[in-house]
């Protein structure tokens, strides 16, 4: 007999999704991380929160090219999915002890959004007590604009800034979506608002760069952060995509 799944750990989401509005960290995934799934004697990736609608797990699926199974706390939405279901794509109720499983991934995004910030280091040491890595963030509905967090074992790695760069105001506007253990901190004085700052002052030195196109622009800017000492550790391919991404010790509360 199938043994029951672990009591899911944790408290159903709004649900929100869209197509597309995880594609910017899904290609961030396969870009920064793939290596890590491919030398993975069994890989396994979980998107944890997948929400009403299984889309984000079904083309998290297809974009990384490995098994992943969508995880959520709502009996309901786990029900609906089923039908999606694929030779590597599975559906089961779980939260944020998940189910029992030991992924390589996690994919955690707009989960903790919900919570206080106090509740977030168990959150992520659930979440990676197996040995799994954990990529935790928030973005809003279309995907536009997105933070997110790479979380080991040891702790938190890096943060990541994205954004689609067309439509992007001031890099400032990016603040609105940082996740849970960062938002509260985008005040004088904090390390995350100071990055942020230095952006937005390489993005306003950098206007007359506009004529050329906003990835122009984008990459002054970061350049501008860089060189008034923030550790960049991504490179100018990733910056044309909207992208920087620091260590998480540079912007920790």
């Amino acid at each position: 007999m199938k043994p029951a799944d672990p009591r899911p750990v944790g408290s159903i989401t709004r649900g929100t999704t869209n197509p597309n509005r995880l594609r910017r960290v899904d290609n961030w995934i396969a870009a920064t991380l793939g290596g890590v799934l491919r030398r993975a004697p069994d890989p396994l990736v979980v998107d944890l929160g997948y929400g009403a609608s299984p889309i984000t797990a079904i083309e998290l699926h297809a974009r990384l090219g490995v098994p992943v199974v969508g995880l959520e706390i709502d009996p309901a939405r786990v029900a609906a999915a089923r039908p999606y279901e694929t030779a590597g794509l599975r559906f089961r109720l779980g939260g944020f002890e998940l189910a029992g499983l030991r992924p390589t991934l996690v994919r955690a995004f707009n989960v903790l959004r919900q919570y206080g910030e106090q509740d977030v280091p168990a959150a992520w040491h659930a979440m990676t007590a197996t040995g799994a890595l954990l990529v935790e963030g928030t973005c809003d509905e279309l995907g536009r604009l997105a933070a997110w967090v790479l979380v080991s074992p040891a702790g938190p790695r890096t943060l990541t800034l994205a954004g689609r760069l067309a439509n992007l105001d001031t890099p400032g506007t990016l603040a609105e979506r940082l996740p849970k253990a960062l938002i509260h901190h985008n005040v004088p004085g904090e390390r995350i608002h100071a990055l942020l700052s230095d952006l937005d002052t390489g993005w306003r030195a950098a206007a007359p760069l506009s004529v050329f196109g906003p990835r122009q622009r984008w990459r002054a800017a970061v350049e501008s952060a860089r060189s008034a000492g923030w550790p960049v550790l991504d490179r100018p391919a990733r910056w044309r995509l909207g992208e920087i991404t620091v260590p998480y010790s540079a912007v920790a509360p």
